[in-house]
């Protein structure tokens, strides 16, 4: 038994002797024992030296490529298949090849301190650096999780820091009406060439991701039975695997389930895709708006954005920031920042107004024009 009763009290509380047996890293059978008064205490005890113990004890002799195999495993049944690449994309090229081989026990401070210094040295912007910060302490919690670790050695390191201190500040990338314009009708073009259901799915993505300003899962879980005239229901998200079948779930939050009534443009379009879709033997009012009977896959979306921006000789921007472009429009024109709020489905205006408030230029301008009324 790790707990014993010992002979002996100490004001007025038993004495009870604390055990642990343990195999240290060199295969030796070691043992503590430790002495403590009152049996919460010696519970407490009991713990701490087993966490000791944990710290002394091989953890299954396994590499850092043993451990990013079983994460990636197990990550690969639970997160969106965009998530996945981007975890396995750095892992495999920013921290297997410096520290693959080396055993979970071996990552002390010297060893992730010059893996860090390695990644210093090369020609990454900070926001990349922290990135690759970011995913590595991730896979490290999850050891923790697993019990292949007492704690996270990399949080002694720390992130990486600016060497100039500046902070900064990522630009908001978007699109302006013209911009768009030029955009959507490359992906038109292509879609008429292309002819197919999957080929106008793409045409269609782009034009309700800037005209409603939904989020990429929201439209691919979009169905023709969500929408009713000029508005669309927004009642669920998808999230996408590498494995297994995509999974349908509720939007991000509360305030994500949100009716948005779609401007003149986009109902035309989404009625003459709708018309497109009903020539499908068993169409039903359950077809995906984009994808029929599959939702379209975040890559191919991803190859086509990039397509449809150089065709129309434009800067890339990514998915996400079509959702910029909407609210941007809005803010640009005064539109009031709650009813951005709530076409977002932002649970909270202060992330709109933290985004987008620097679009208000005119506001302060109107504001002084009222107090200098005031004499």
């Amino acid at each position: 038994m790790p707990i014993q009763k010992a002979g002996g009290k100490k004001d007025g509380k038993q004495r009870y002797r604390v055990r642990i047996n343990y195999t240290d890293n060199n295969g030796k059978a070691r043992q503590i024992e430790r002495v403590a008064y009152g049996l919460a205490e010696a519970n407490d005890l009991e713990t701490r030296l087993k966490a000791e113990v944990k710290e002394q004890s091989p953890i299954k002799k396994m590499t850092v490529q043993n451990l990013f195999d079983e994460y990636i495993e197990v990550k690969s049944h639970e997160v969106r298949e965009s998530s996945l690449r981007v975890s396995n994309y750095i892992l495999t090229s920013h921290v297997l090849p410096f520290l693959g081989k080396y055993r979970l026990e071996r990552l002390n401070n010297t060893v992730l301190q010059n893996w860090k210094n390695d990644i210093s040295s090369k020609d990454y912007s900070i926001t990349t650096q922290k990135n690759i910060y970011r995913e590595f302490r991730a896979m490290l919690n999850w050891a923790v999780k697993m019990e292949y670790l007492v704690k996270n050695p990399l949080t002694k390191i720390g992130n990486f820091k600016d060497p100039y201190f500046e902070k900064l500040e990522e630009k908001l990338q978007y699109y302006t009406p013209n911009q768009f314009k030029k955009y959507i009708k490359k992906a038109r073009e292509y879609a008429e060439t292309d002819g197919t259901i999957t080929g106008w799915g793409y045409y269609v993505f782009f034009a309700i991701a800037f005209y409603t300003g939904m989020r990429k899962g929201e439209i691919n879980a979009l169905k023709w039975s969500d929408i009713d005239g000029d508005i669309i229901h927004v009642r669920r998200s998808i999230a996408q695997k590498l494995k297994g079948e995509d999974r349908e779930t509720p939007p991000k939050n509360k305030t994500s389930y949100r009716d948005l009534q779609a401007p003149q443009p986009l109902v035309k379009i989404l009625n003459e895709h709708q018309h497109r879709q009903q020539q499908i033997n068993g169409y039903s009012e359950d077809f995906r708006v984009c994808g029929a009977t599959r939702c379209l896959r975040d890559s191919s979306l991803d190859n086509k954005n990039k397509k449809f921006a150089e065709a129309a000789k434009l800067p890339h921007i990514r998915i996400h920031d079509f959702r910029h472009s909407h609210a941007s429009l809005l803010a640009n024109e005064g539109i009031n920042i709650q009813e951005i709020a709530r076409r977002l489905g932002h649970s909270k205006i202060e992330i709109t107004w933290n985004t987008y408030s620097h679009l208000y230029p005119r506001e302060e301008e109107r504001a002084v024009q009222i107090l200098n009324k005031i004499e």
